[in-house]
This record gives C-alpha cells, structure tokens and sequence, in this order.
C-alpha cells in the first residue's frame, strides 16, 4: 500500500510507476511500450511544437464499495480523440489501441486508485501529438499516443460546493469554424489569461461569450455550462464548444429525471432566469455556481442564495457519481469494470 491522504488531494500532476506509448510509424500503429520514465524525446522540429498538432483527453475510473474498479464511457473519449485527430490532421488512434494502452496503465498503478468512500478517483491523461519533423506548414509523419494516471481531487478546490465565475468580454476561448470543438492544447491556451485573471479577481474560472456577437454563453474555460429552470436542463448548442461526455451524460441523467433538456443558444440576459447553474467535465464532474460576474457589465446574477448546490445539480451531482462508483445499477451501459 501507499501512503497518500486521498480525501485531501488537489487536481493535480501525481507521480505514478508506469505510463504507456505507441508510435505510429510507416503509415501504423506500432506495439504498446511501458515506460517507467516522466519524459519523452522529441524532435525539436515535430509539428506538436510548432504547429499545434497535439490533443489529449481525460477520464477518471473510481473504486467501487465492492473493490472493483469501473472505468466510465471510455468509448466517448476514444471517439472524441479520433474526431480531434481529425479536426487537426493527425493519425486517429483505433478503438483497440486507446483500449489496450488504458486498460494496460491503470492495472500496472492499480496501487494509485484511491480507495472507495475518499472523494478521489484515478484520472487518466491520454496524448497524441505529432512528433514527426517539419518546417513547412504541413502534418507531420509520425505520432506518439502515450497514456498516464494519477489520483486526483475535485479540480475546484471547493468540490461539490458553490463557486463564483467570471464573464471574459475580452477574450475569445475559440472561433467558430476553429478548433473548438477539438480536445486541443491551443484551445486551453487561449483561456490561460483570463482564467488567471479570474483567479487573481477571486474567482474560480472564466466563463466566454462566443467569438461571433458577444451575446450568447459559451462555456467556462475547463468546462461546460448548464442552466436549470421551469424543471428544464439548458445547455448552449454552438460550434465552438467542446462536447462534454460529462454533459452529455447530464443531460441523459435529466431526462431519467423527469426533466426537458434543450440544446440552443443562451443569451446573457437569460442568465437571469435560471434557478441553478453549473460548470461540467470529467474534471469537476459538476461545480455548481453561486455567482457569475459580467465584470465589464457591472452585473452580477447571484445563484444558491443559501450557499447550497441546487437541488436538481444535487441530484444530478449524486446520480452521476452513484453509477461511476458502482452504488447504483448502471442502466445505460456507461460503465466497465476493468478486471
């Protein structure tokens, strides 16, 4: 056994034993490798350096009260990563190889999934990235898809406790018809000033307007947003917004519970009249909001006034985390237990 104080661990980079790669060479995809190295060598002229040909994933797998281990949808986030090879011209990883490279990596640290009951969960950080040469502008040759683990907490701090955001009038996240539907490091990039400026304002994250007419929500720079009102799940639909299998498994869960989910534009102004909001992802799973802050408006919509979650992100929140960990019966065949 290790000794890790599970219940109090941040988001964060964890060292493991072992991670795993795979190169694609000569128009393939060789054998699985093991490495019990942090760094990998790369050409100083591939194309993830300098022309952006990189995008990753991230999943989690939980312990369940019975000790098995389940890993949630990785299906999804196997075709997410071909649709973002795709999108940015790379080799697309098969379903086979994600599933071997995963499966091998969490049983060769199964010592680093925390234990059930703790809060924390094994995250898994699949990569592709170019590491062929080149200097004109053009895809590269070869790819590495390499996949580690750590164990992790809520990514806020707060956990499952209301956060404020902050509105970005003065950033873009992504542009439409851009690579924001993509899983792609130059995406986060684009959203590393105004989350830090939100942090330093007091703020949990930064939450962006689309590019286009500065009217409509967005998402938040490491997730998705959701409105709950009139026993309606709202969520923005746009072309620049990555597709949370998080969300999309809310919004599943919302229709179990008896609620209408509708995809569409959100306008700002319609912030106003929701009776619960939430940020979304397989890193914070759900973050309810407390307050959103135009700061360029001098408007702020306030949320949860008792400084509770709502009731409907709560059991929305419960539900989710009840079929992840194996307490209630998986009716939609999300979750795999990894023997």
């Amino acid at each position: 056994m290790i000794n890790v104080e599970w219940g109090k661990l941040p988001f964060g980079y964890f060292k493991t034993d072992y991670n795993v790669r795979c190169y694609f060479r000569n128009g393939e995809w060789g054998k699985l490798e093991v490495s019990s190295s942090e760094y990998i060598s790369i050409h100083m002229a591939a194309t993830a350096l300098h022309y952006g040909q990189e995008a990753f994933e991230g999943l989690k797998v939980f312990r369940g009260r019975d000790g098995k281990i389940r890993i949630f949808r990785w299906q999804e986030n196997a075709k997410r990563l071909q649709n973002s090879a795709r999108g940015i011209l790379m080799a697309e990883v098969p379903d086979e190889v994600f599933k071997e490279a995963v499966w091998t990596v969490v049983k060769l640290n199964e010592k680093f999934v925390p234990p059930y009951g703790t809060g924390a969960s094994l995250y898994i950080r699949p990569l592709l990235a170019g590491t062929g040469p080149q200097v004109g502008v053009k895809p590269a040759s070869e790819y590495l898809f390499m996949v580690f683990v750590g164990p992790v907490g809520p990514y806020f701090k707060e956990g499952f406790k209301p956060v404020k955001v902050q509105i970005a009038r003065d950033f873009d996240r992504a542009a439409p018809l851009g690579t924001g539907v993509f899983k792609v490091g130059g995406n986060y990039a684009a959203s590393l000033r105004a989350g830090e400026r939100a942090h330093a304002e007091g703020y949990s994250a930064a939450l962006f307007l689309d590019a286009r007419e500065k009217k409509y929500i967005d998402e938040a720079g490491p997730a998705n947003f959701f409105g709950i009102k009139n026993n309606t799940y709202v969520t923005p639909k746009s072309v620049s917004i990555l597709p949370s299998i998080t969300n999309m498994s809310l919004r599943q869960l919302a229709i179990d519970l008896g609620l209408t989910v509708e995809e569409r534009p959100i306008p700002v102004e319609e912030l106003e009249s929701f009776e619960e909001v939430g940020a979304c992802g397989t890193a914070a799973v759900i973050s309810p909001i407390c307050a959103i802050d135009d700061r360029d408006n001098n408007q702020i919509y306030t949320y949860c006034k008792d400084g509770n979650a709502g009731p409907i992100s709560t059991k929305l929140y419960q539900k989710l985390q009840a079929i992840q960990f194996g307490d209630e019966p998986d009716i939609h065949g999300w979750v795999e237990v990894i023997e």
